[in-house]
C-alpha cells in the first residue's frame, strides 16, 4: 500500500515547484530585460535577476535544512506565465504598448511566486522548521517589493504610454 502523503511532503514538492520556477525565471529576466524600452523597465528587471539568484540560493538552503538535494519539479504554471510573456514580446514588439505588457507579464510571475512563498513560509512555521521559515519569509518581502516596484513603474509612465499611442 501506498505511504500517507504528509504536510511535510507537500512541503518538498512545492519546495521544488518554486525551485524549478525560479531557475526558469532566471534565464526568462535577462530577455525581458533585453525587449523593455524603458531604461527603468531595463533596470527593475536586471534588478530582479540579481535578486533572484539570491532566491535560488535561499532555496538550496531550505533544501539542506531538509537533508534534501536541490532539484526542481517541472511546474507547467510558471511555464505558461513565462509563455505568455514571450507572446507579449512577440506580438507588441516595437510598439508603445510593449513595456505595459512586460510588466504584466512580470507581475504575473511575481504573484505566482508570491502564492508560493507565502505557502511554503507557513506550512514551515506549521511544521516546525523556523530557520527554512525566515529565509522564505525573506524571498516573500523581496517578491513583494518587486511587485510594488512594477506597479509604479506602470502608473509612472507605462500605462500611459500605451494609452497615448
Amino acid at each position: 500500500m501506498a505511504k500517507e502523503k504528509t504536510l511535510d511532503d507537500l512541503f518538498l514538492d512545492t519546495l521544488k515547484d518554486i525551485y524549478y520556477a525560479e531557475k526558469k525565471i532566471l534565464k526568462a529576466l535577462p530577455k525581458m530585460a533585453r525587449a523593455a524600452s524603458s531604461a527603468d523597465l531595463k533596470a527593475a528587471f536586471e534588478k530582479h535577476r540579481d535578486e533572484t539568484d539570491g532566491h535560488v540560493e535561499r532555496l538550496q538552503q531550505v533544501f539542506e535544512l531538509l537533508g534534501k538535494r536541490a532539484q526542481g519539479k517541472t511546474c507547467p504554471a510558471i511555464d505558461g506565465i513565462i509563455e505568455e510573456g514571450e507572446e507579449i514580446m512577440e506580438e507588441f514588439e516595437g510598439t508603445p504598448a510593449l513595456d505595459a505588457g512586460l510588466i504584466s507579464a512580470a507581475q504575473a510571475v511575481e504573484h505566482y511566486e508570491i502564492t508560493r512563498y507565502g505557502t511554503l513560509k507557513r506550512w514551515a512555521e506549521v511544521l516546525g522548521m523556523s530557520d527554512a521559515a525566515k529565509l522564505l519569509e525573506q524571498t516573500l518581502g523581496e517578491e513583494s517589493m518587486t511587485d510594488e516596484a512594477l506597479t509604479g513603474l506602470a502608473d509612472a509612465s507605462a500605462n500611459e504610454m500605451a494609452k497615448a499611442a
